[in-house]
């Protein structure tokens, strides 16, 4: 697509049923993300946008009350760009400043800023470059902007090819211990939520509550999209009890590693590892031809306070990316500045607890 500067990126906007997103690339622009998060105090509302030369997608927003008569509009993963779209960064960011400023008069009247989270990434994996003005970086990242992206398409043994050797001898070595991995799926929540409560006392994390994943399995039992999404549980057991568990989510091509959890005892027999190459092989069974490890910190990092997990899921080998990051176009620039500096407090505040750590 070669692009006419005198022509706008956006023919229309239009909304449209949550069903439109059904077909989303991502499984957070999907219908079914939209309607789990409207159980959690968001307004999920779909769109769909007329790109001048390039088609139709579909456009998931989520909004929510940051203070009392002010909101925030929450655009995760998106926009999803048309396949032809240049692979330019600024002309990447002009369209998405112009999305903004016709979704604007679209939302609540009460929006103080929009959020984006953009999805493209160099699959060299260099750092994509910063959005420009209008554009305020976020003070804190919603989802992962770093993350490593595992090759379904190769035989299971290339992919174990691929991995560091040290994590190849653990899988074998959890193996020999007599690790058995389980698909308990909703059946393991409580068990899971044990190990996960235990992990954040752990690592310093924040975690929800148990009813958030409960309402996650029940919304992805819906088998009516056009790409259902299919959410497993997988729990690592070893001489009669539960040592670790994960939750993946397999929709069409994409796999998704969403949440882990371990136990403080038996970590010498490495069940995180035949947790993750279960995973990745079931995926690769049901036709995911990627599995997302979904979130590292931007580099190698010693000093890092989650420099451990870097080192765990990049030794899974795979290709590491860095999308921009979260992004905020200001509706109400006092307001939002305002906003801007409390969320840089409590950034701080949080990682200066995981160093604690």
């Amino acid at each position: 697509m070669i692009r006419n500067e005198n022509i706008p990126f956006i023919r229309s906007i239009k909304s449209a049923d949550l069903a439109a997103c059904d077909e989303a690339d991502s499984f957070l622009q999907s219908a079914m993300w939209g309607r789990f998060k409207s159980r959690f105090g968001w307004q999920a509302k779909a769109f769909t946008v007329d790109w001048n030369e390039g088609g139709v997608e579909s456009l998931l927003t989520l909004s929510r009350r940051i203070v009392p008569g002010f909101s925030m509009t929450y655009i995760p993963w998106g926009p999803e760009l048309p396949a032809a779209f240049p692979d330019d960064p600024p002309l990447r960011a002009a369209a998405i400043a112009e999305l903004a400023r016709v979704l604007r008069p679209v939302l609540p009247r009460t929006t103080a800023f929009i959020r984006f989270d953009p999805p493209w990434f160099d699959a060299a994996g260099t750092m994509p470059p910063d959005l420009s003005a209008p554009f305020k970086r976020a003070a804190a990242d919603i989802q992962p902007p770093d993350t490593v992206l595992i090759d379904l398409t190769p035989p299971p043994e290339d992919i174990l090819a691929a991995m560091k050797p040290k994590w190849r001898y653990n899988i074998a070595l959890a193996e020999k211990h007599g690790v058995t991995v389980i698909d308990s799926g909703e059946q393991g929540i409580d068990i899971f939520y044990r190990l996960l409560a235990e992990t954040a006392e752990r690592d310093g994390i924040a975690i929800h509550n148990i009813e958030y994943y409960r309402a996650l399995f029940a919304e992805c039992q819906d088998n009516s999209a056009a790409m259902p999404p299919r959410l497993h549980l997988y729990t690592a057991w070893h001489e009669g009890g539960a040592l670790a568990a994960i939750v993946a989510l397999f929709r069409g091509k994409q796999a998704v590693y969403l949440y882990g959890a371990s136990a403080n005892v038996k970590r010498n027999v490495m069940a995180p590892y035949a947790l993750q190459w279960k995973a990745m092989r079931d995926a690769q069974q049901y036709g995911c031809t990627q599995y997302d490890l979904f979130g590292i910190p931007p580099d190698e990092n010693p000093d890092h306070p989650m420099a451990g997990l870097y080192r765990f899921k990049t030794g899974f080998g795979g290709a590491i990316i860095h999308r921009p990051g979260s992004w905020d176009y200001p509706c109400k620039p006092a307001l939002y500045a305002l906003f801007n500096c409390a969320e840089h407090l409590r950034k701080k505040v949080r990682d200066r607890r995981k160093r604690r750590k």
